[in-house]
């Protein structure tokens, strides 16, 4: 019995493996739409989220028939009730990604009014955060958890620098003013893609130790 449980474990390490590397996808394929202003590739990253809705609603049958049909001690139940909880903010993820991608198809055909390049910076960081998330709860490594909670200041501070640029060239010509709201929005949704793998590794912090790490930024 146990040695069934620990093979469907594997495979829900595997699923949360699967859905990660979508959404890399999904978040890559956005970040290059915007640099490069391709309105296709950003209908491309909008298709993936389709596909992490239906990951997420797999991983979640699953989960549900492991603790219906298994016998899942505490530890166990700790992982699966993570799990469920982990694909959520993932989903949200997606969702953001789709997001940046539908505003880079509205200014597709604008010039932009800065140099972007803070804005790879947050796609990458935020695919370390969530590729990290998933990795610590595969290894349950309590350590690798906490680094990705810790590096969500990355993100921040280059939020708020973006945040104080964009603010900048408002005040220097009211009419960037249309283009740098849709810029500080998308800025907006890679810093909350980090809260949202933030929040992932506090759950696979929880599900290897059974506390909870103290919140933070009182996300949502």
């Amino acid at each position: 019995m146990r040695r069934k449980f620990d093979e469907q474990m594997e495979k829900l390490n595997n699923q949360l493996i699967e859905m990660g590397s979508t959404i890399e996808q999904a978040i890559s394929k956005a970040c290059k739409a915007l640099l490069t202003q391709d309105a296709a590739l950003a209908e491309e990253a909008i298709k993936l989220e389709n596909f992490i809705d239906e990951q997420e609603r797999e991983i979640e049958v699953f989960c549900m028939r492991l603790l219906m049909q298994q016998q899942p001690i505490a530890r166990d139940l700790r992982q699966i009730h993570s799990a469920l909880k982990m694909i959520t903010d993932m989903e949200r993820i997606g969702d953001h990604a789709r997001d940046i991608s539908q505003l880079t198809i509205y200014i597709a055909h604008e010039k932009y009014i800065k140099n972007i390049d803070k804005f790879p910076k947050m796609a990458d960081a935020s695919i370390k955060m969530v590729t990290e998330s998933i990795e610590a709860f595969v290894r349950k490594d309590t350590e690798l958890a906490k680094s990705v909670i810790e590096y969500d200041d990355v993100i921040d501070r280059l939020f708020s620098d973006i945040k104080t640029e964009l603010f900048e060239l408002i005040k220097s010509n009211v009419t960037n003013g249309a283009q740098a709201l849709d810029l500080l929005m998308i800025a907006k949704y890679f810093e909350r893609i980090g809260d949202h793998a933030v929040n992932v590794a506090e759950w696979v912090y929880f599900s290897i130790t059974g506390e909870h790490v103290k919140q933070r930024h009182g996300r949502t």
